[in-house]
């Protein structure tokens, strides 16, 4: 067994200053969807758990228009519902909605999802499709610059993710070829189309994580129908290999999923 100190802060300062003081070995919790079940499985042990569930400016969602903000602390669940987002930007709710199950949805947070930036998560290749700003404690950057690798971004140990802001698009889709035990997407793809551009953003495929297509991205922009991409391929040296499905299954994946993504983006 191993000794974990709990702390339940209420403001970001006293968050971050709590970890500070852990002399490196805290760690902040926001739902806990993923730093739980690593630290049963004796993967993680954290001296410090930092709770940021109870820290209100971190939750919250504004709709202005076509302009969506939504605070870190938010839950899957309250996107998925919220009236102003379904009816901005159908698609990030609808992917909201797909996220694991009732009890992830209940508990999970956009700002955990996107600081730990799971491989195989959702909201990574939406906010890169829709061109978000990643608010953090210090400062804010663009979700391609955010994004770094597998499990890997640009925050700092001490920084806390406090919202994403974007501009809802004309069109928005998203499709993900769920694996059937975790849900996790074995291919996600969000399709965001603005005037005449088109960004594509792609989850659980890349073997450096999620990414934009952009050969596709071109293709789309100059004619926005599945169609479009029918002569185009992807590299299976750039995927994922494993037991759930090899590289070149995962590079017809892409195309597969894209198309979908591109028919639920027409239909909104």
């Amino acid at each position: 067994m191993y000794e974990t100190t709990y702390h339940r802060p209420t403001t970001i300062d006293e968050a971050i200053r709590l970890v500070g003081d852990s002399g490196g070995e805290g760690k902040f919790l926001s739902g806990g969807m993923t730093l739980i079940p690593t630290m049963k499985q004796r993967l993680a042990a954290p001296s410090t758990l930092v709770d940021l569930r109870h820290v209100a400016e971190l939750k919250g969602i504004t709709v202005n228009g076509r302009d969506i903000r939504i605070g870190g602390g938010t839950t899957h669940g309250e996107i998925a519902g919220h009236d102003g987002i379904r009816s901005a930007c159908p698609g990030f709710a609808a992917l909201a909605g797909l996220i694991g199950d009732v009890a992830v949805r209940h508990m999970g947070t956009i700002g955990g999802s996107v600081a730990n930036n799971d491989p195989a998560a959702d909201y990574p290749a939406a906010l890169k499709a829709l061109g978000a700003t990643i608010h953090t404690s210090r400062r804010e950057m663009p979700a391609d610059e955010f994004f770094v690798s597998l499990f890997e971004t640009a925050l700092e140990e001490d920084e806390i993710v406090t919202a994403v802001s974007f501009e809802a698009p004309e069109q928005c889709g998203y499709e993900k070829f769920r694996n059937p035990a975790s849900r996790y997407a074995m291919c996600g793809v969000f399709v965001a189309k603005r005037g005449n551009g088109v960004k594509v953003g792609v989850t659980g495929a890349g073997s450096n994580g999620t990414f934009r297509w952009e050969p596709a991205e071109q293709a789309l922009s100059l004619n926005f129908d599945g169609a479009a991409i029918d002569d185009l391929s992807v590299d299976p040296s750039d995927m994922l290999s494993d037991l759930h499905g090899s590289s070149d299954y995962r590079a017809n994946l892409v195309k597969v999923v894209t198309k979908r993504a591109v028919a639920k983006a027409q239909s909104h």
